[in-house]
C-alpha cells in the first residue's frame, strides 16, 4: 500500500460533543473505558457551520485537562471569519493543543450566503500553516470512495493532493468497507506524489438504519453481503451486533496486515463496539 513504515500504527477515536450533562456523563465513562486502550489521541467533532463551537472547545479542554490521552479539536472553516478561527485556534494553542483536524466542514442546513471567508479545507490547511507555523499537526480528510460533491473522482484526487501541499501532515479516511477503495486510493494519490499517512478511518456496526442513513449522506458504500445480512436480522440488536463486530474486525485485520499506519475509529460516544474490535484485534493497550 506504499504507506510510511517508519514508526509503529496509530490507533485513535473519535467523539462527538455531548448536547447536556447526562450525554456529558455518558461520554466521560467511554472515555475513560477507551484511553485504557492507550490511543495516540482523541478527536472532537464540529458540529455544521460551527453549531458546536462551543460544546467542541470544552470537550476539548476537559480531555487535555484529563492528561491521559490528547485531544485533537475538528477545525471547519464553513460560516466562520479569519478572526473567529484565529481567536479558536489561539484558544487551543495556548491549552497545549497540538494536533488539529482541519475540515471544510458540513453546510449548515439551508445554508445561502455567510458561509465564511474560507470555502475550502485547503485554504483553512494553508491559513493554519501561515498563522502557527509548524505548532500544530494537521491531519486532513481523505475520501477513497470520493466526496459526494466532488465533480468527478479525478478533481477528488486533485483537491487531496492540494490540502497535502498546503501543510497537512496526515490523513484520515471517510470509513469504508470495502478494503479496494482505500488500496486505490492509496495507490493513486501515491503516484501524485502523497506521502503523508493516510489512517483508515473505521465505523462500528452496532445499528442498521444509522448505518444506512450516514452512508447514504456521506458516499461510504456499504457492500450489498453486508447490507442483506444486517436486512435479515431485523430488530435483532445482539446478531447485527456480532455480525458488525466480525466484519469490521476482518477489515481492520487485513488493513492492518497490509501496512495500513493506524485505525481512527468513529466511536459514536460508545466504548464498547470499538473495544470489541480491539480485543479481537489483540492489540496491546499503549501500542
Amino acid at each position: 500500500m506504499n504507506q510510511p513504515t517508519n514508526t509503529d500504527p496509530v490507533f485513535s477515536f473519535e467523539f462527538f460533543p455531548p448536547k447536556n450533562e447526562e450525554g456529558a456523563g455518558r461520554l466521560r465513562k467511554a472515555r475513560a473505558r477507551l484511553a485504557a486502550l492507550g490511543p495516540e489521541y482523541f478527536s472532537v467533532t464540529f458540529g455544521a457551520g460551527g453549531s458546536t463551537r462551543d460544546r467542541t472547545l470544552e470537550t476539548v479542554l476537559e480531555i487535555q485537562r484529563e492528561g491521559s490521552v490528547d485531544a485533537a479539536p475538528h477545525i471547519s472553516c464553513i460560516s466562520s471569519s479569519r478572526s473567529e478561527l484565529l481567536d479558536l485556534l489561539r484558544a487551543y494553542r495556548d491549552h497545549g493543543v497540538r494536533r488539529l483536524v482541519a475540515l471544510r466542514g458540513d453546510l449548515p442546513s439551508g445554508a445561502g450566503g455567510g458561509l465564511g471567508e474560507f470555502r475550502y479545507a485547503v485554504e483553512l490547511v494553508r491559513f493554519i500553516r501561515e498563522e502557527f507555523g509548524d505548532h500544530f499537526r494537521i491531519e486532513v480528510a481523505a475520501y477513497p470512495e470520493f466526496h459526494p460533491q466532488a465533480a468527478n473522482a479525478e478533481k477528488d484526487l486533485e483537491h487531496f493532493c492540494q490540502k497535502v501541499a498546503a501543510g497537512a501532515d496526515s490523513a484520515i479516511t471517510q470509513y469504508f468497507y470495502n478494503p479496494d477503495a482505500y488500496a486505490f486510493f492509496l495507490e493513486r494519490v501515491s503516484a501524485m506524489g502523497v506521502d503523508i499517512p493516510i489512517i483508515p478511518g473505521i465505523m462500528p456496526i452496532t445499528n442498521y438504519t444509522q448505518l444506512a442513513r450516514f452512508s447514504d449522506a456521506c458516499g461510504a458504500e456499504i457492500p450489498r453481503f453486508i447490507r442483506k445480512r444486517l436486512e435479515a436480522y431485523g430488530d435483532d440488536t445482539a446478531s447485527i451486533r456480532a455480525f458488525g463486530t466480525e466484519v469490521v474486525t476482518r477489515l481492520c485485520q487485513q488493513l492492518l496486515d497490509d501496512g495500513a499506519p493506524g485505525l481512527h475509529f468513529y466511536s459514536m460516544n460508545q466504548a464498547v463496539p470499538s473495544e470489541a474490535v480491539w480485543k479481537n484485534l489483540n492489540l496491546a493497550p499503549g501500542r
